[in-house]
């Protein structure tokens, strides 16, 4: 193993490589810095970026001098990149980013891992991730690696063996952690998951995002019993009903006694209880997000979230105020997932409000990223609208109901005068 110091990139990367690389918490820092630090001797490379954490000072957008940006979301830091205009998205869903990778457009000739300090078979655990590096990794040209001592050693597999990585260096820091600061839960993210819990059946199977929002459903859901978790993400939020005995993952009907991911994303606490955890595993997305696996899932109950619903149950997740924000990602694969399951309920969670404005609109302002044929159950802190089997009246007045009050009657009045001929509003 190289000391951090001394890896020379272009020894590996040619000038029109793709390099990708894990994101958030899975990101390997000191091979980023090293891969900005020798760009011009490297030549001209596309990057496809995940979630950007801290990755301001790393990654810039004058960089693009020599750096293509390519992303599946416009999160964390890549929002710089892409206020600047150097950014370019992939409208694609979650589930199909592994096959791009392997085999299609986005195909990877370079992937930058960090890892965990091998066991003692020599197996290097991918750490905090596996998602679409595992598709990533069948084709790739090189594998360079960075090993950081508080990487946690995960299953779910690949391991590696140094004789498979192509350069592996020391981590130039051992804290791993991002700069993704998950604010703690306020009323209104605590009224959201006392709604969201009412509606989650004993033995349903999870999946939730990451922030303080999803933190206040799991918090909701301390009483209820055999729970089970099969997510892309995962965040601290999982620890507490983890140890209060709400997660026993015992009814899945699918990975029966396991909690299944994609990535961990938090601090010293996520890593410690996810390190060598045989109950916990994470997976490609290639199995995460498959549609017979989440189909197959027991009372599969999927909450995501939202930048903005329309009266009649389109959702944007996507863009806000012409700013690329957040991503049509696994959002649609969940839903239609939570529909196809058994007993399932596909959840959009969001606050009625956006500083001045509502969140519940008559039109959207960006794109449908969730069609109204794909009906869900959207919850705001003020009630509960299940718009599954519901005419388009009934959806307007069940979405009417949810909004904030001091916005209702301008909803009313908004739509009552868009409403085409034969829509009834009331």
């Amino acid at each position: 193993m190289c000391p951090a110091s001394t890896p020379n990139l272009a020894q590996y990367i040619r000038p029109g490589d793709t390099i990708t690389f894990g994101q958030a918490d899975a990101q390997p820092l000191t091979l980023l810095r090293a891969l900005a630090a020798q760009r011009h001797a490297i030549g001209r490379v596309r990057l496809f970026l995940g979630m950007g954490q801290g990755l301001q000072d790393i990654l810039r957008p004058e960089y693009a001098d020599t750096f293509d940006y390519l992303a599946y979301c416009g999160t964390g830091s890549n929002r710089e990149l892409s206020k600047a205009g150097v950014l370019d998205i992939i409208t694609e869903n979650y589930s199909a980013i592994p096959s791009l990778l392997e085999n299609g457009s986005l195909r990877a000739d370079i992937v930058m891992l960090q890892l965990s300090l091998p066991d003692k078979q020599g197996r290097y655990s991918l750490g905090m991730a596996r998602e679409y590096l595992v598709s990533a990794l069948h084709n790739a040209r090189a594998i360079l690696a960075e090993v950081n001592p508080s990487t946690p050693w995960t299953y779910g597999g690949p391991y590696l063996h140094e004789h498979e990585i192509d350069l592996l260096i020391e981590s130039e820091t051992e804290d791993c952690s991002t700069n993704l600061e998950i604010d703690e839960p306020g009323p209104i993210a605590i009224a959201i998951g006392r709604n969201v819990a009412s509606i989650v059946q004993d033995c349903a199977t999870l999946q939730t995002g990451i922030g303080s929002m999803p933190d206040a459903i799991l918090a909701a859901l301390v009483n209820h019993r055999d729970l089970g978790l099969h997510s892309g993400s995962l965040g601290e939020g999982i620890i507490r009903i983890a140890e209060c005995g709400a997660l026993t993952n015992a009814r899945k009907g699918v990975d029966v006694g396991l909690t299944i991911g994609g990535i961990l994303m938090g601090g010293p606490r996520l890593r410690r209880f996810a390190h060598r955890n045989p109950q916990l595993e994470l997976r490609s997305t290639a199995y995460t997000h498959n549609a017979d696996v989440l189909a197959r899932l027991n009372r599969f109950t999927a909450v995501n979230s939202a930048i903005e619903v329309d009266l009649t149950g389109q959702v944007n997740a996507e863009t806000a105020g012409g700013n690329y924000l957040g991503a049509v990602g696994g959002v649609v694969d969940f839903l239609r997932g939570a529909n196809a399951s058994k007993g399932g309920v596909p959840i959009i969670a969001l606050p009625s409000m956006a500083y001045d404005k509502s969140r519940i609109v008559t039109s959207l302002n960006g794109p449908v990223t969730v069609p109204r044929n794909c009906p869900c159950v959207i919850v705001t802190e003020h009630g509960i609208a299940d718009l599954r089997g519901l005419t388009l009246s009934q959806r307007i007045d069940r979405m009417i109901s949810i909004a904030h009050p001091a916005q209702r009657d301008d909803l009313e009045s908004a739509i009552s005068a868009q409403s085409p001929q034969g829509w009834k509003t009331r």
